[in-house]
Order: structure tokens, then C-alpha cells, then sequence
């Protein structure tokens, strides 16, 4: 669809253009203006690398690599072309490329790049914690998935189709359509997300997230196992791990113990197993609270990390309180035991169910 200048005589369509004949090349200006306002294109990214090629073959680069807040990489591959060219192939082989990556190698290739930019002096280990909210590495939660971003002034019929195809196989590619136009000598572009549509990106997002999740309980080996959990003189069976943890908490806490004392004995995660609010609030009032304070600390709150419906959360000497859900490897098992061991007069027993 055209873009219009309106002005008080008459209403003119602007003159599309190409890049190449505004002189604007690939690397050297788009994508050196798209590192600095990455926003444009991949909302909520933090570019963590460019020209990213930490492997064999050093002629394969990534333009682009950013890190979103769901802690997921983000590929980004730019073209000025009228096609895309076959962008979207050469983007998933850097996907594959750099999806074992880890938080310290993430960090490694930050502190390169911010060196590179000229800001020497930057923690890369503490933007980074800071961009995903995180006080400590959450290593099990680090690069679970890694999204592809493609921007180029067009896309041809072959490759939309393709991307298209591999979004229905659970890969997280974007279209961005950079349109550039020609204004006196002034380049406007027209930036446009066309796959997926923006009014559907959100509904493909939760139903790709479903499916994916549902194929990785089948498929992944995770550890289900139930226990009987016993504590005091109550009998709880087959419970998951999560409820176990959550109801030896809670009952740690109501025996009298002060929850940050109980929290300090939950092994690796102690030191983000608990997120408190001032006052005794219900779910909404917690969730509003707590993303208010965290992010008064530059750092972000997510419901899902903490067991902090109604029924979940704690209301002690004028605070409320919520658990982590987070319990993964072998951090459950270490957490529970130390649990059990620190507080032996509470009698905690837990064993696989049978």
C-alpha cells in the first residue's frame, strides 16, 4: 500500500526507492543504525553480538544476535534485496549453530561487542542479568529456544512460503518488511511486520508454545515421578514435585519459621525461591506490586515463575509472600533435603510413590 505526504495543497504519494540507490549499504548503515535501535524490528532484544561466527568456518556470520526477555536468542539476518534472497536458510543454520549456547558464553561474546561499540568500561554480566530480570543465572531457563528475526526491504513468494511452512513446525521466524521511500533526498521507511500478521502473532505464539510443550512432555524423558510426602503428623500422596516443595514450605512457614529462614535452605535457588509485596494482597494486587517493585530495580516479574495464585501465596507479619516453581535437574532434590535436614523436628519424610 502506498505511502502519502499530506500537505495543505493536495495529498502525493511518496516515491519508493530502493537502498542501493540511496546509496545506504547493509552492513556499513542498516545494520549499524538497526544495532542501536534493535527495537525497530525484534521488540524487547538486547543485541548481545554482531557478526557473530564463534565456530569453525568463519565465513558464516550472524548479522545480529540478541537475547529477548523470555531469555530466548534471537537471530537476526538483514538484507537490502528486493527478494530476501535465501535469508531464511542461511538464519536457521545459525539458529542451529548457536542453540547450545550458555549463559557464560552469551556473556563472553556481550563483553566482546560492548567492547567493540566503543563501552569498555560496561558490565556484560550485569546488563545482561538486568535485561532479563534475573538477580543470578538461570542456567535450566537460559536459550531454551532460539527465534529468528528477517528484515529486508521484500520478501519473494518462496521464501514467505517457506517460512510460513516452518513456523507450522514450531520455528519462531518474523518477517520485517523494511520499505524505503524517497522524500527530497530523505529516506523514509515503512517498517511492517507481514508474517506472522501482527493481530495474529500473539494467538500463533500461544499455540505454537502449546504444541511445543505438549510434544516435549512426550518426548523429553522429564522426570514425573510422584512422592508420598509426610509432614508432621500429615500424609500427602503422590503428590508432583512442585506441590510437595510448595506444601513443605508452607508448612515450614506456618509451624512459625520466618519464610526468608526457609528460603535460605532451598540449595542453588535460595536466593530467588521467594518474592514478597508489602502488605496481605490477593493475586492481581501481588502480580501489579511485585512487577512495580522488581522493575524499580531494572529487573522484570513473571507470575509463571512463582507459585502465586490465592490459594498459593502467604500472608505473614503484614507481608505476602510467593514461592518459586522453578525446580528443575536437580535442584528439587537438593532443596527438599536440606529442607528436611535443617528443620528435623518437623519430621519432613518424602519417598517415590509406588
Amino acid at each position: 500500500m502506498p505511502v502519502y505526504e499530506f500537505s495543505p495543497e493536495r495529498i502525493l504519494p511518496l516515491e519508493r526507492t530502493t537502498f542501493s540507490s540511496m546509496q545506504l549499504h547493509e552492513r556499513r548503515d542498516l545494520q549499524r543504525l538497526l544495532r542501536e535501535n534493535i527495537s525497530v524490528i525484534a521488540p524487547d532484544t538486547l543485541v548481545i553480538a554482531e557478526e557473530y561466527g564463534e565456530w569453525d568456518d568463519s565465513r558464516r556470520r550472524i548479522d545480529l544476535l540478541g537475547i529477548d526477555r523470555d531469555a530466548s536468542l534471537v537471530v537476526i539476518e538483514l538484507k537490502r534485496t528486493e527478494d530476501g534472497g535465501h535469508m531464511e536458510l542461511q538464519a536457521i543454520r545459525y539458529a542451529a549453530m548457536v542453540s547450545t549456547m550458555t549463559f557464560d558464553q552469551a556473556v563472553d561474546g556481550f563483553d566482546r561487542y560492548l567492547r567493540q561499540i566503543g563501552r569498555e568500561d560496561a558490565d556484560a554480566r550485569a546488563e545482561l542479568l538486568a535485561h532479563l530480570g534475573w538477580d543470578e543465572p538461570d542456567h535450566d531457563q537460559f536459550a531454551q529456544d532460539v527465534k529468528i528475526v528477517l528484515a529486508s526491504a521484500e520478501f519473494s513468494l518462496e521464501l514467505t512460503t517457506a517460512v510460513l511452512w516452518l513456523n507450522q513446525r514450531d520455528l519462531d521466524i518474523r518477517c520485517v518488511r523494511l520499505q524505503p521511500y524517497n522524500l527530497s533526498g530523505r529516506v523514509l521507511v515503512d517498517v511492517t511486520q507481514i508474517i506472522p500478521p501482527p493481530e495474529a502473532a500473539e494467538y500463533q505464539v500461544r499455540v505454537r508454545e502449546k504444541v511445543r510443550k505438549e510434544r516435549a512432555e512426550r518426548t523429553s524423558g522429564a522426570d514425573h515421578t510422584k512422592y508420598d510426602l509426610i509432614l508432621g503428623n500429615e500424609n500427602y500422596p503422590r503428590e508432583s514435585k512442585g506441590r510437595a516443595i510448595l506444601r513443605t514450605f508452607r508448612y515450614l512457614v506456618e509451624s512459625g519459621i520466618d519464610p526468608q529462614a526457609v528460603a535460605q535452605h532451598c540449595g542453588p535457588r535460595a536466593n530467588r525461591a521467594l518474592i514478597s509485596v508489602e502488605g496481605e494482597v490477593a493475586y492481581d494486587n501481588f502480580v501489579r506490586l511485585a512487577t512495580a517493585a522488581r522493575a524499580a530495580n531494572g529487573k522484570r516479574f513473571d507470575p509463571i515463575r512463582f507459585f502465586c495464585r490465592d490459594d498459593e501465596l502467604l500472608h505473614v507479619g503484614g507481608r505476602t509472600y510467593a514461592f518459586s516453581s522453578q525446580w528443575g535437574g536437580t535442584d528439587w532434590l537438593e532443596a527438599m533435603t536440606n529442607l528436611r535436614d535443617a528443620f528435623p523436628d518437623r519430621r519432613i519424610t518424602f519417598t517415590p510413590a509406588g
